[in-house]
């Protein structure tokens, strides 16, 4: 299979896999003529990393889930401390999220939004301002 079927199939873009090659997340074999001949094995892992990517795995997680994933004798406490672990972080960026949110709302409502000049949201973006 050429890379074209294989981000067709994997939903990965090309670009995408061809960096995970870069970086040894897939090994595709190559023809005689240096071509990449990607395996249904091959796609499995490109819609595994997706899957990964997509919950928000680093690279680094993902290395180690694919790991996991290959070796019938691991043990599920270690996929669940990664898992666990990503909860956390996203956990972390909501709490982020939500206070940049309650900043600029604060921000929103003290601009009155009218036709003059001043306005405490570009105030608080220039110099000596207090996001």
């Amino acid at each position: 299979m050429n890379i074209g079927d294989v981000a067709a199939k994997s939903g990965v873009p090309s670009k995408t896999i061809r960096y995970y090659e870069d970086i040894g997340l897939v090994k595709p074999a190559r023809s005689a003529n240096g071509y990449r001949a990607f395996r249904d094995s091959d796609v499995h892992k490109l819609t595994f990393l997706g899957r990964a990517r997509a919950l928000g795995f680093s690279i680094e997680d993902c290395r180690a889930l694919l790991g996991l994933y290959e070796d019938e004798s691991r043990a599920s406490a270690e996929v669940k401390a990664i898992a666990q672990h990503q909860i956390e972080q996203i956990d972390r960026k909501i709490a982020d999220l939500r206070r940049m949110r309650d900043t600029l709302a604060e921000l929103v409502s003290r601009c009155a939004g009218d036709d003059r000049p001043d306005c405490p949201i570009l105030e608080s973006l220039g110099p000596g301002g207090k996001v």
